[in-house]
């Protein structure tokens, strides 16, 4: 069975996502890894309410911001998908990494 690492990048600046995302892409590229992505989801708009007090009354308008969310699948080499997670990356990143295992067409448990 093939292990897929699943990892997803989220971050509201833009070009840190971006710059990361291409390096890791580059380096799995370099050393002949099989990868899927990045994909790219629609940028999610978020709104903060904020208020003025703690009991409940006036408001300043909310805080908006946008997050971007890349998407990406190693399919094998675990010890190249360890080394990403072992990464460090910026603060303003968030980074999601999920191991699984894909079992091969045609196969049947007994």
């Amino acid at each position: 069975m093939t292990f897929v690492t699943k990892l997803t990048f989220q971050s509201g600046d833009r070009a840190v996502l971006e710059d990361t995302v291409g390096e890791i892409k580059g380096m799995l590229e370099r050393k002949g890894v099989e990868c899927k992505g990045p994909h790219s989801s629609s940028p999610e708009k978020l709104r903060v309410p904020l208020s003025r007090r703690l009991d409940a009354g006036e408001t300043f308008d909310p805080w908006t911001y946008t997050v971007y969310t890349r998407r990406m699948e190693i399919h094998g080499a675990e010890h190249i998908a360890r080394e990403v997670g072992h990464m460090d990356f910026p603060d303003s990143l968030h980074v999601e990494i999920e191991v699984g295992r894909k079992r091969p067409l045609g196969y049947r448990r007994n």
